[in-house]
């Protein structure tokens, strides 16, 4: 079964769960780890596309947008709001308000809320769903 973390974060902005999202992708390609970052829109997908050259002095994630007609099992990140890729990667970092489709096929799902009260309610049906689904979920509040 999929393990799911919550992150609670300090902030109300997006800004700072795309920058999270970033780094929590940046620590599980360290652990060679494979990840998607599953957005809303394709205007967040292009988004965390910059951001992932830029969030950090020095850093570097390999990644692209997922397009599910091209083959992309070799980049350790993929961006993307539609379907999971196939195969399906090891960690999926949720940036979007729905659950994530095909969630069970990833060992894990983190999804990242802040204190936009928007954002919080859509957290919280996520986190009931996930419950009454069987998953153990795990809560970790940021400071």
């Amino acid at each position: 079964m999929t393990r799911i973390d919550f992150y609670v974060l300090p902030s109300a902005d997006a800004h700072s769960r795309r920058l999270m999202a970033c780094r929590l992708a940046e620590k599980a390609i360290k652990q060679d780890l494979s990840v998607f970052l599953y957005t809303s829109s394709e205007e967040e997908e292009r988004v965390l596309d910059d951001l992932l050259w830029t969030f950090r002095q020095g850093s570097f994630v390999a990644h692209e947008r997922f397009d599910a007609s091209e083959a992309q099992a070799e980049t350790p990140v993929l961006i993307g709001h539609r379907s999971a890729p196939q195969p399906a990667k090891d960690v999926l970092i949720n940036l979007s308000a729905e659950v994530p489709p095909e969630l069970d096929r990833f060992q894990r799902l983190i999804e990242l809320v802040d204190q936009d009260e928007s954002v919080k309610q859509a957290g919280r049906r996520r986190y009931r769903f996930y419950s009454d689904q069987g998953h153990t979920v795990q809560t970790h509040r940021l400071d």
